[in-house]
């Protein structure tokens, strides 16, 4: 059976917005977290921030990350350029040396980076140290979906109460992610990795605001089978008032309703080797999935910091009734709840 790979979504939405919007706070975002099959290298985060009041300068980031603890990673700000192809279609999303390209609607994309970065470590950068050599980087992407979009806010009615009437709209966006596989290379000066894999690609469009947001886990994997999962999850709010909690199971061919039920909440910025494992509870069972966190880029956070709470993007190592996989896991928490 054929799979939907647009959930009948108009291929118009995954194209990119043509010019600033009048809402300064609007934004627009794309990203990607690729992970290499063989578990060598794996780039936890690659994305672009765009914000409507300041249109033409957008954030950028590009982590990757390898399982000895060294990060080379990019976070600057990079000049706009028009999405709009010769055809009037606005298929590309760039700041600085970074592009996203939609070359088919919910089924193929790319992803480009060429320029400098920093050549540090995990451990490092849970420090907040940012002093180290820069280097050269390039990086070539392509991913092919291979799962329908999963929106937040869709999959159960709590979620959805949650999202849309709720806190958790206004902390996420309207978005959508996709599980895809992944082809690709990566150069940094004199070396060079080639490589296949999985990934999940992620398209943002509205308003957000992450002023007192308190954490999250948000975990994903495509298996070899066809199978994946994934689920985003806030802690409990300390007011006693209900949280989010959405997650997804897809067997190949559907995606599942789910919830979290013991997500691995960030309690220290451990570079790897840390149990991440996961258990999924749909309405029919509870899907165990165990995982180990194999390379890492952090944010030490803080109040001065791009973001708040204290950040971990993550490449897993997953295993699922013994199929092994690679995916992703990002998790947060305020500062001030991290272990020593």
């Amino acid at each position: 059976m054929a799979i939907d790979l647009s959930s009948g979504m108009d291929a118009s939405s995954d194209y990119f917005l043509s010019e600033r919007p009048e809402d300064p706070q609007f934004r627009e975002s794309a990203s990607m977290w690729i992970s290499d099959d063989q578990g060598v290298i794996g780039l936890p985060r690659v994305g672009i921030e765009a914000v409507a009041g300041e249109w033409d300068r957008r954030g950028l980031q590009v982590n990757l990350g390898f399982p000895d603890g060294r990060s080379v990673i990019v976070r600057e700000a990079g000049e706009g350029r028009s999405p709009v192809d010769d055809d009037g279609i606005c298929r590309r999303f760039a700041a600085g040396g970074l592009e996203f390209r939609c070359v088919e609607p919910f089924r193929t994309l790319t992803m480009t980076y060429e320029g400098t970065a920093l050549d540090t470590t995990a451990a490092a950068l849970a420090k907040g140290d940012l002093d180290a050599p820069r280097v050269p980087l390039r990086i070539e992407v392509e991913l092919t979906c291979a799962a329908p979009p999963w929106v937040p806010g869709t999959l159960n009615e709590d979620a959805a109460e949650v999202f849309h009437e709720g806190f958790a709209g206004a902390f996420i966006s309207p978005r959508y992610e996709q599980l895809c596989t992944s082809r690709g290379s990566v150069r940094v000066g004199g070396e060079e990795w080639s490589f296949s894999g999985t990934g999940l690609r992620i398209h943002r469009q509205g308003a957000r605001d992450t002023g007192g947001f308190w954490g999250h886990c948000w975990p994903s994997a495509l298996f070899p089978s066809g199978r994946g999962f994934g689920g985003l999850a806030f802690p409990e709010r300390s007011d006693g008032q209900p949280t989010y909690n959405e997650a997804y199971v897809f067997d190949g061919g559907r995606m599942i309703p789910a919830t979290l039920v013991d997500a691995p909440w960030l309690r220290r910025l451990q570079p790897n080797g840390e149990d991440v494992s996961v258990t999924l509870r749909t309405a029919d069972e509870d899907v165990r999935i165990e995982g180990e966190t194999i390379l890492s880029s952090c944010m030490a956070g803080g109040t001065h910091s791009e973001f708040a709470p204290a950040l971990q993007q993550a490449g897993v190592r997953y295993r699922w009734d013994g199929e092994e996989s690679y995916g992703m896991m990002e998790r947060s928490i305020p500062v001030d709840q991290l272990e020593a």
